[in-house]
């Protein structure tokens, strides 16, 4: 076997026990990474408690050391085991890979840095595959689509509700004056934003009859205007129907997954799975 045969096979080899959940190693490997993943979260949160950190520093700073050569290591085999590193590497994955394992090394540059570790925690998103738990996979690859066919509708809505938002502020503005705390129209469409969306701070309230009355219709408003989001997403995510694909394989040539249960090759490059 030639030398090129042997890279590629040992490469191979080396993308199914990172990148794929259907193998034993490659199950244990992401079972041990999350495991990481969650010893780590816990050394950056007792690094913040300064009774623990007084006392413990030079032993919780080795470990973090450790963990982070650890992630090094990972992030680097993750760059060599795929044929097109840059598709990990901009990826969303790739990101938080890399944003997770760089603050400690900034921390001897730019102070307080370190505490950015606690990102790695949007790495336990690999649960998902890990635990086989494929049938949410699926369903949030659903909700992923739905949300995105959904973005020109939701998008008009937002303007609509940043329109009625400063039509109204501008009312209650006219309506209350500086004596009830509303004392400039920026100000009035903020209390108008925070009643629509019920939250209401009560920093500031209407104090006239009127004005209360007219703020009664925003916040009556409001609840109509939260249903609207969800109704849109709720129908998008109904027409994409009932079917599943719980294929939980990563191309080996640009890192791509959500393929089809039946697919042999990547959707995205043609590469062979």
């Amino acid at each position: 076997m030639s030398g090129t045969e042997n890279t590629k096979t040992w490469q191979k080899k080396l993308h199914e026990v990172i990148y794929e959940a259907d193998t034993p190693a490659g199950k244990l490997f992401d079972v041990v990474l999350i495991a990481i993943i969650i010893f780590s979260i816990i050394l950056v949160m007792l690094e913040s408690v300064n009774d623990i950190d007084s006392e413990y520093h030079y032993i919780l700073l080795t470990a973090e050391w450790i963990i982070t050569v650890l992630f090094t290591i990972e992030y680097i085999l993750r760059i060599i085991s795929i044929k097109k590193p840059s598709k990990y590497i901009f990826s969303f994955y790739g990101i938080i890979d890399f944003l997770s394992t760089v603050p400690l090394y900034l921390s001897y540059i730019i102070a307080g840095s370190q505490a950015l570790l606690a990102l790695r925690a949007l790495r336990l998103l690999r649960i998902f595959r890990v635990l086989k738990l494929v049938r949410f996979l699926g369903e949030a690859s659903q909700l992923k689509k739905a949300l995105k066919n959904s973005r020109t509708k939701i998008t008009v809505f937002i303007y609509t509700v940043l329109v009625v938002s400063i039509i109204l502020g501008t009312i209650m503005y006219l309506i209350e004056g500086e004596e009830s705390g509303f004392t400039s129209i920026p100000r009035s469409i903020y209390w108008t934003i925070v009643t629509l969306t019920t939250v209401g701070y009560g920093d500031i309230a209407p104090q006239t009859s009127f004005g209360q009355f007219f703020a009664t219709i925003i916040m009556i408003l409001g609840y109509g205007i939260i249903a609207v989001p969800t109704g849109i997403v709720t129908v998008e995510f109904a027409k994409q129907g009932k079917q599943l694909h719980l294929n939980t394989q990563a191309c080996p040539n640009c890192g791509t997954e959500g393929h089809q249960d039946s697919a042999n090759f990547c959707h995205k490059c043609g590469h062979k799975l």
